[in-house]
């Protein structure tokens, strides 16, 4: 990979203003709120807890705590508009996706990082677990890959086992959210190790077919440990984020509509396995899956044009200058936008807290435009 840090961002935006005040209606009578506050109107949070699988776009501090890990977010100017701009190991300048969605479901905060736990409280680490953890870690390298998150996982049904016996533990986890947004840091390994090859269908779609096949050894196994309800985001057009467009000298700065085929490849396969798995009755799961990819590109194409929306989709907001601001990473030293609302990219991968908030919005109340076959919050509230 060289110096790069290969990234890239899964988002789920909408691309209207109309079109967002309309779902925020129909969103079951729960308030939305901003990081400051939980959902207004719920008693008790949607679901008893939120576990979460995933990449850069999810990791709220995974690699904080991950030795010789060169894939960081704890310095400036990340957290630049966290409360106290804290950096905190998230990819953003303020809070994710996973931040915003845990408050729409009625939770006070995200759940923190499994590694959190096994590093400085393993005497409570059972209890500690009960309401969720985040497995996440971005980058490539030296991380904490999918398959390991899974059997991390398996250390947490294994203790909710210890705490409320077999029947309870499987009840509670039945009723529990499993996020999962992986696929990015596959996909842009291969591209690059095969970069003069990357038109060839064949191989493409014997990569896909090995990543699919992975991916669903990784989903059955969490079935088997008892998750029942699933969130998966898939790719968006992972060809448009800042790093790419800068490097496609050929295109002069468009996406790299060859990376773009891979993920739109890669997310049909899901959306196939998933209902495979859904149509299994001995299985007995339901789940979710985004529409990332026409949406982010409907928005990359037009952006919105109100003072509330984005003005930038396709320069980074904190980088090293060059084209798109994205020719080097975000760092103390980088120039960072004033007004990053109206920035879509945080940096050369990853998206602004603003795009994080749009993008669990969608994930949480959207219409069938934005998530199928239902959004989070039906998923949460669905009884079977």
């Amino acid at each position: 990979m060289g110096r790069w840090r290969w990234k890239y961002i899964t988002l789920l935006l909408l691309v209207s203003s109309s079109v967002w005040m309309n779902m925020v209606g129909k969103l079951s009578g729960v308030t939305i709120t901003g990081p400051s506050g939980p959902a207004v109107g719920a008693a008790a949070p949607a679901v008893p807890a939120i576990y979460v699988f995933g990449d850069s776009t999810a990791d709220v501090g995974t690699n904080n705590y991950v030795r010789r890990c060169g894939a960081k977010a704890n310095f400036p100017h990340f957290g630049i508009d966290y409360p106290g701009s804290k950096p905190t190991g998230r990819f953003s300048n303020g809070y994710n996706s996973v931040d915003f969605l845990a408050q729409y479901l009625g939770f006070k905060e995200s759940p923190p990082p499994y590694m959190y736990f096994v590093t400085y409280d393993k005497r409570n680490f059972a209890r500690n677990v009960l309401n969720g953890t985040n497995f996440a870690s971005g980058g490539q390298k030296k991380v904490v890959p999918f398959s390991e998150q899974v059997r991390q996982f398996g250390t947490i049904r294994k203790a909710y086992k210890k705490i409320l016996g077999g029947v309870a533990a499987q009840k509670r986890l039945s009723y529990s959210l499993f996020l999962i947004s992986v696929g990015s840091n596959d996909l842009f390994e291969h591209f690059i190790l095969n970069f003069t090859r990357q038109s060839d269908p064949k191989l493409q779609q014997a990569f896909i077919n090995s990543l699919l096949t992975s991916y669903e050894n990784h989903l059955r196994t969490l079935l088997k440990l008892g998750a029942k309800r699933l969130g998966v985001v898939s790719l968006g057009p992972i060809g448009c984020c800042p790093i790419l467009r800068a490097k496609n000298k050929i295109g002069n700065g468009q996406c790299f509509e060859a990376v773009n085929q891979y993920a739109r490849a890669f997310n049909l396969g899901i959306e196939a396995l998933l209902h495979k798995l859904s149509s299994d009755k001995s299985l007995h799961m339901k789940y979710t899956i985004t529409k990332s990819f026409d949406m982010t590109l409907s928005l990359i194409n037009n952006p919105i044009s109100s003072s509330s929306g984005f003005k930038n989709t396709k320069s980074a907001c904190c980088g090293g200058g060059g084209d798109l601001n994205a020719e080097n990473a975000c760092s103390p030293k980088s120039v960072v936008c004033e007004d990053r609302n109206s920035f879509l990219f945080w940096d050369q991968f990853h998206p602004t807290e603003a795009a994080y908030k749009l993008a669990a919005m969608a994930l949480y109340g959207g219409g069938k435009q934005h998530v199928h076959p239902i959004n989070i919050g039906q998923l949460a509230a669905l009884k079977f």
